[in-house]
């Protein structure tokens, strides 16, 4: 049976609603929830990039069972792996063991403000493959001093480490994000619902571990209005990683964006009220074999009716998948 989630997205809304989100969907009755980490919005129209740790913490303490997890942090630029390692640990912590790390190679977007230029994709997965070693030894309580060809530790250790680290999750797109995430995640991370990409996780060590999908959505019960505030704030998800992870900020995504239809956003994203809609969105995700899905509801001041709506009828009809 597979499990639905929610995702709090920091480019749409601010730490304040955010947390009242989350609230909000551990009393909808979501499974989990994740969090994108971003220090940009995709485009300007979202309008919000708070410090999604902070943010995190806040909604450990303002709910009791719902699970939470970053979707996804990139611990190579903006964040030290080490440093990231003792924000995991503390947020295992602070959740009562509700807490997973999920883990990516970034996106120009939001990695560019520290100066330090944008590699390769070759690189970039080279840097997260040694960043996420890091990460293990240090949440498995080692002291560690790494001198390695993209970070430096010296005498790194957490004092405050939780009875069971979290679990780590990787993002992946490729065959190369799969070996990683195969060998050293504990579960794999996607935003298409690709076979193959499960798949090679399998091949690389990952079979039996969950599979977490992402889907965007924008309930309304004005269909029209739906597909208008899509556009708006999510044309930019059309363009696809390979072009998602190397333009530097929402001016390049406005400018990528031009020649997408509300219709072209309407074909990929299911808008308005009808709950059989939704439904086949997800299917895809589901007979491709992922665990878990989490639905990205799309307009920071629409959380609250997607919710109500969520609750009484999206996911009891997405039970029965």
């Amino acid at each position: 049976m597979a499990h639905f989630g929610y995702t709090m997205m920091t480019e749409q809304a601010g730490p304040r609603e955010l947390v009242a989100h989350a609230i909000g969907a551990e009393k909808a009755g979501f499974d989990f929830s994740v969090m994108s980490d971003h220090s940009f919005p995709w485009l300007e129209s979202q309008g919000h990039a708070p410090y999604a740790w902070s943010v995190l913490g806040a909604a450990a303490q303002a709910t009791s069972s719902l699970p939470l997890m970053t979707f996804v942090t990139c611990p190579t630029f903006r964040y030290h792996p080490a440093v990231i390692a003792q924000k995991a640990a503390t947020m295992q912590m602070l959740s009562g063991g509700r807490f997973r790390l999920g883990l990516g190679s970034g996106e120009n977007l939001n990695e560019h403000i520290i100066g330090a230029g944008w590699p390769a994709a070759p690189v970039r997965l080279e840097m997260l493959e040694e960043a996420v070693g890091i990460i293990r030894s240090l949440l498995a309580g080692d002291t560690v001093s790494h001198r390695g060809p993209h970070f430096d530790v010296d005498n790194a250790k957490l004092w405050d480490l939780p009875e069971d680290p979290p679990a780590i999750g990787i993002a992946v797109s490729g065959e190369r994000s799969c070996e990683i995430a195969g060998r050293y995640g504990d579960l794999v991370i996607a935003t298409e619902p690709r076979r193959e990409l499960l798949e090679a996780f399998d091949t690389h060590g990952g079979a039996g571990g969950p599979r977490i999908g992402q889907l965007p959505v924008c309930y309304d019960t004005d269909r029209d209005a739906a597909i208008a505030r899509a556009h708006d704030q999510f044309r930019w998800s059309l363009g696809g990683w390979q072009v998602n992870a190397e333009l530097p900020g929402p001016a390049g995504f406005e400018q990528a964006g031009t020649h997408i239809r509300p219709q072209d956003v309407a074909d990929v994203i299911p808008c308005g009220a009808d709950v059989h809609t939704f439904v086949e969105a997800v299917r895809p995700f589901r007979d491709a074999g992922f665990t878990e899905i989490a639905l990205a509801q799309v307009g920071g001041d629409q959380q609250e009716p997607f919710l109500r709506w969520a609750q009484a009828e999206l996911l009891p009809a997405l039970r029965e998948l």
